[in-house]
């Protein structure tokens, strides 16, 4: 018989029961509540915490910003980058180009963590100690230079002839033009006669080499190894050089031509006429193989003998003092490009920490011109490969002949192979992955950017800190120069040879090549140059959507670090550029290295 309150064995829940029960479970629910809640609440605060991280990261940036363009002398008005009196205005568009939207965010926030770091001084100096091993020595003479004097002074009173050289390009080039053409009398016993500058319709420059170069200097330094006088005699200047056959324009001698062919062609068109005119003359000598002696006169030339005239190493000077904000050590680089003009007096400014500021001097290579001839694409769209295309059409028709006949690479495959001049934005990344902070002082040496502000915006946005000579001279100081762009790109030259760090884009380029020669023969092993490699950058940021910062980072800092090994020069490659070679820098003893 069942029990009251059971069914088939199993309890019944009476009325009674029933309300005895219900409280517990009440409590029950009310405890998993409070747990829920309590979870809710946890989550609310983790979302807060990371909510506010976002916003300090925010309002630190605002800051560093903020204190940037305080301290710098970049304008969010409208301005001007120039390299040799062309400008442009870069307000042109305010849409920001990005080709690396993922790597640059990721750059943003690296420098936002850096930023209240200690500025780690393997930046700011070479990486390899024997770069101070190495030491000038272009213009010392030894027992063999001293008997070669001699028989030159001898030479000269049976000389073959007189050389003419008319200089194309830039302040560069033309420079680079001088120096083989010095190499050239010598190794022919001919007189040189001082160089004439060509003007172009690029450059736009009237300048002549007493304009920028101490004349007097020049001849008096060269005198025991190349006879060099001012102008060509007077029973010569009559002459009809063209008609006589002694006009050799860049047409009719090959690139890096070896010096058999001057032995072979050009003496005996001296020795029948007397005199023999180079025009043009851009890289028409190889480097090699080449006499040690001249091989050595060439350093002479270019490390020593060239001497901008007072009226540019005084504004150099001028330069170079606002730049750091404060009086600083001269070093061995500011003796040889300002010689008396260095400057002396103190100008504090508002760096208020006493000491000379640190800046990177940066040459970026993005004008229209190379841009348009590279046939890479800058992640411009339709609009921008038009614009480029008709570029072309009109100042490079042969370009645009040859690519369509034989076809061209596409422009993935130009990038992959290292041909496509770095953007603004590139650069930027390149020195954000080398650890450069934001507040970094960097001076802009460079041409007409293409695309103006868009394009410089991913580059301001991570370094504001960017001046050029325009922020730092007044426009009556600089009026002097306007027209001549060869005179001003001597002050780009003083400010980037000068630097705690010098940067290029382009290796490629005269005036990267001839800054970094320069620091490597003058700096004594303290001038870090920083020359990327495009083909294997292209490859790294060819990876934006995956890679991440620090591997990117670490790739980055590999690749400039191999390509500042300290070496001799290889055989073939410029001497203006890689000065370590027999008979232009001299490798140093061990006792003799504290004294550099």
């Amino acid at each position: 018989m069942r029990k009251e309150g059971q069914y088939l064995g199993v309890p019944l829940l009476t009325r009674k029961s029933y309300h005895a029960l219900k409280p517990s479970k009440t409590v029950a629910w009310g405890k998993r509540r409070a747990w829920i809640c309590k979870q809710l609440r946890m989550v609310g605060f983790v979302f807060g915490l990371m909510g506010s991280f976002f916003l300090l990261d925010s309002v630190m940036l605002t800051v560093v910003h903020h204190i940037s363009f305080r301290n710098g002398h970049f304008r969010s008005k409208e301005w001007q980058m120039q390299d040799g009196g062309s400008g442009y205005d870069i307000n042109v568009e305010n849409t920001e180009k990005l080709m690396y939207e993922r790597l640059i965010n990721l750059a943003h926030t690296a420098l936002a963590k850096n930023e209240l770091q200690e500025d780690p001084f393997s930046q700011w100096k070479e990486p390899y100690e024997q770069a101070s091993s190495w030491k000038p020595c272009a213009d010392k003479s030894s027992s063999t230079d001293k008997s070669s004097s001699a028989v030159h002074q001898e030479n000269v009173m049976n000389g073959s002839g007189f050389i003419l050289v008319s200089a194309n390009g830039g302040l560069n080039q033309q420079r680079v033009a001088v120096c083989n053409a010095v190499a050239i009398a010598a190794m022919l016993n001919a007189s040189l006669v001082l160089p004439k500058f060509l003007y172009s319709s690029v450059w736009k420059d009237e300048s002549q080499f007493g304009d920028i170069y101490q004349e007097d200097y020049f001849i008096s330094l060269l005198k025991d190894d190349v006879r060099i006088i001012k102008e060509l005699p007077f029973h010569l200047q009559s002459l009809d050089l063209e008609s006589i056959g002694s006009q050799v324009s860049d047409m009719d001698i090959r690139k890096e031509s070896k010096p058999i062919y001057f032995s072979k062609v050009i003496r005996p068109l001296l020795l029948r006429n007397g005199v023999v005119h180079f025009l043009g003359f851009g890289n028409r000598l190889a480097f090699d193989p080449l006499p040690a002696n001249l091989q050595k006169l060439r350093c002479k030339c270019n490390f020593h003998a060239f001497k901008f005239v007072p009226r540019i190493q005084e504004i150099g000077s001028l330069l170079l003092k606002r730049i750091r904000k404060y009086n600083y050590r001269m070093s061995e680089l500011d003796k040889q490009l300002l010689g008396n003009h260095m400057p002396s007096s103190l100008l504090v400014g508002n760096n208020i920490s006493g000491k000379p500021l640190k800046y990177l001097a940066l040459h970026m290579r993005f004008e229209m011109d190379m841009v348009a001839y590279s046939v890479c694409d800058f992640g411009g769209g339709e609009k921008e490969r038009r614009e480029l295309q008709a570029y072309r059409e009109i100042h490079f028709p042969t370009l645009v002949t040859r690519m369509k006949e034989n076809g061209s690479f596409s422009p993935d495959e130009l990038r992959k192979l290292g041909r496509c001049p770095l953007t603004p934005e590139e650069a930027a990344l390149m020195l954000s992955a080398l650890g450069f902070k934001q507040r970094t002082y960097i001076y802009l040496a460079g041409s007409d950017i293409y695309g103006g502000r868009s394009r410089m915006l991913p580059f301001t946005t991570l370094y504001p800190n960017l001046v050029t000579k325009e922020d730092f001279l007044t426009p009556s100081e600089l009026a002097p120069f306007r027209n001549f762009s060869s005179q001003l790109a001597a002050l780009d030259f003083i400010a980037c040879a000068t630097a705690d760090v010098f940067a290029m884009t382009d290796s490629g380029s005269q005036l990267s090549s001839l800054v970094t020669g320069f620091r490597t023969y003058h700096g004594r092993g303290r001038a870090p140059t920083l020359r990327p490699n495009k083909k294997r950058f292209a490859k790294i940021l060819s990876q934006n959507g995956t890679l991440e910062w620090i591997e990117f980072e670490e790739r980055v800092r590999k690749m400039i670090e191999e390509n500042q090994r300290v070496q001799v020069r290889p055989r073939g490659r410029s001497i203006y550029r890689l000065p370590r070679s027999p008979g232009c820098m001299c490798k140093a003893s061990e006792r003799n290295l504290e004294h550099l």
